[in-house]
């Protein structure tokens, strides 16, 4: 009963953070880019594109939706069932709020944080809130498609950075809206100089969006080492292991100046779960001596797996 209900909370608990995630990401479109007419990378700068061009005829949630549909059942097959079914939520979400929301927004909001703000301030903040949106959806195993899903099969058996594969994929889309006409909310044409400057906008938007992306997806796997020093060392190992389900290796030491041999607990866990062992520590022994260091790299069961190019066989 006690697995089950643990199961439950951790399936709240990512489908709660994909909800936040996709919740940013719609709202940074809805509010900063699509008033400006700013284009971005991926399926939604593609989507965008097409609503410019089709005098909103075509919402971006249309598109976005359709043009995943492929993606996602590559992203299935390549990431498993699990993938897939934060990702199909993530996409019926994000499509139904990109639609949505430029309808029941008031207008006055995007326009005093948007419009008002001028473009660059409205690509600054847009890039910032989509890059987090981002990051919280992928850091719990899901997407909000298109060149998301390419980047994470990728860097599944490559180590490359998911944010560089984006940047380099939305240069091309974010390029080719100036083949297609632009017209405004207004509809008015937009003319070439201020397309020119839209693109330039929208690189401006893509490398903001990666560099969140990359560090808010470090942030959260980033480990640390601790070696706790405590008489009372077996109870703390017994909690740490049981409690917290983490790996402790016990480790024979002296104390050079005390002459007395002890016990050292060395243990690895991620950053986000630091302060919780910590407490753990001090409740059971207010007395222990503890040492914490950050660790560039864990690799292993319960942290990250060392991909390596796969390598075809020599006759």
């Amino acid at each position: 009963m006690k697995t089950t209900t643990k199961k439950a909370l951790t399936f709240i608990k990512e489908y709660f953070l994909v909800t936040v995630g996709i919740t940013l990401y719609v709202l940074g479109w809805s509010i900063f880019l699509v008033p400006n007419n700013l284009v971005g990378g991926g399926v939604t700068g593609l989507a965008s594109i097409i609503q410019y061009a089709t005098h909103g005829a075509i919402k971006i949630g249309t598109t976005y939706f359709v043009l995943n549909i492929g993606l996602l059942i590559a992203a299935i097959f390549t990431l498993g069932k699990g993938f897939g079914g934060k990702t199909v939520y993530a996409i019926v979400l994000a499509s139904v709020g990109l639609n949505l929301l430029q309808v029941v927004i008031p207008p006055e909001i995007p326009q005093i944080l948007a419009v008002d703000n001028g473009k660059l301030m409205s690509t600054i903040m847009g890039g910032i809130i989509v890059g987090v949106g981002i990051g919280i959806s992928m850091s719990q195993g899901g997407s909000t498609g298109g060149t998301d899903i390419i980047a994470l099969i990728v860097n599944k058996y490559r180590n490359v950075s998911p944010g560089r594969m984006i940047l380099a994929m939305d240069a091309v889309i974010i390029l080719s809206s100036l083949l297609v006409p632009s017209y405004t909310a207004a509809g008015e044409l937009m003319p070439w100089p201020e397309k020119i400057t839209t693109v330039v906008y929208g690189f401006i938007l893509v490398v903001i969006c990666s560099t969140v992306l990359d560090m808010y997806l470090a942030g959260s796997k980033q480990s640390v080492q601790l070696f706790i020093l405590s008489e009372k060392y077996a109870e703390i190992a017994d909690a740490i292991t049981h409690d917290l389900h983490r790996g402790v290796t016990v480790l024979d030491g002296k104390g050079w100046y005390s002459q007395k041999s002890t016990e050292v607990l060395m243990v690895m866990t991620r950053k986000t779960d630091l302060n919780i062992l910590l407490r753990y520590v001090k409740n059971i022994d207010p007395n222990a001596f503890l040492s914490v260091s950050s660790v560039t790299g864990v690799y292993g069961k319960g942290f990250e797996t060392i991909k390596m190019a796969r390598k075809g066989k020599k006759e």
